[in-house]
């Protein structure tokens, strides 16, 4: 079914190599940046300097970009599995009367 996009899609998620969770903001000194991340309930922050913000604005690009691969795949996996349960009803409710199964009658 979606078999070649799936692949494909799993292939982009394996080939991003670095990936960083949050939100570069300034910080009043200037100087350099904070990378904000909520985590465990909490707000986290640490500096970037200026010689790390190139690698960490990749790594966000790289996070940004596995969120939005994964949306896709679980989209494509959720359609399949809405077909499936519909075609599994569909042969249910297809079935002569007779070919379906029958409860049992207790013996009270």
């Amino acid at each position: 079914m979606n078999q070649p996009k799936k692949a494909h899609l799993l292939e982009q998620i394996a080939a991003i190599s670095a990936m960083e969770r949050g939100k570069l903001c300034p910080h009043s000194s200037g100087r350099h940046q904070k990378l904000q991340c909520w985590q465990e309930g909490k707000n986290h922050t640490r500096h970037v300097t200026a010689d790390e913000l190139p690698a960490v604005e990749s790594a966000l690009a790289g996070y940004a970009q596995y969120r939005q691969l994964t949306e896709q795949y679980a989209d494509l996996v959720i359609d399949e599995t809405r077909q499936n349960i519909a075609a599994a009803k569909k042969k249910i409710l297809s079935r002569p009367p007779s070919s379906l199964p029958r409860k049992k009658k207790s013996s009270n």
